[in-house]
């Protein structure tokens, strides 16, 4: 710029704060994703060396809490509806994968009940969820 000589007006975005927004909201929801977990709370039995859970898509989860009630995800499910109910909750997943959480204090008898439901509603292969022996938490 030239003594005298107009300036010219530079319109540009300076985008470095959007992006460092942007990033503490990926950490945020990085960190608090395991946090949101569906279902009623479980107290999952121990195990020495669980196997690896996998990834979440897919996934239908059905958890049977303390007193043998039946959830699919987050909704309570009578058990006279529970096929239908699982069968509504796959909607249009193409290989849906269903995982139980049994309470540790439940009978295995309720735990293999579920699992002849889930297999007479259609579905193979269903995956238990546990923790490893000594972990805290949920």
């Amino acid at each position: 710029m030239r003594l005298g000589e107009s300036g010219k007006m530079q319109a540009t975005i300076n985008i470095t704060p959007l992006v460092d927004v942007v990033l503490v909201l990926l950490i945020i929801f990085m960190v608090m994703a395991p946090q949101m977990r569906k279902g009623p709370d479980v107290n999952l039995p121990n195990t020495t060396k669980p196997n690896a859970q996998g990834d979440e898509r897919g996934r239908i989860l059905v958890s049977i809490d303390e007193a043998g009630g039946l959830w699919i995800n987050d909704q309570a499910v009578a058990a006279e509806h529970f096929g239908e109910a699982l069968n509504a909750a796959v909607g249009a997943e193409p290989d849906p994968r269903v995982v139980i959480r049994g309470d540790a204090k439940l009978n295995f008898l309720q735990v293999r009940e579920a699992m002849l439901a889930i297999e007479q509603a259609g579905f193979r292969g269903v995956g238990l969820i546990a923790k490893r022996a000594g972990a805290e938490g949920k």
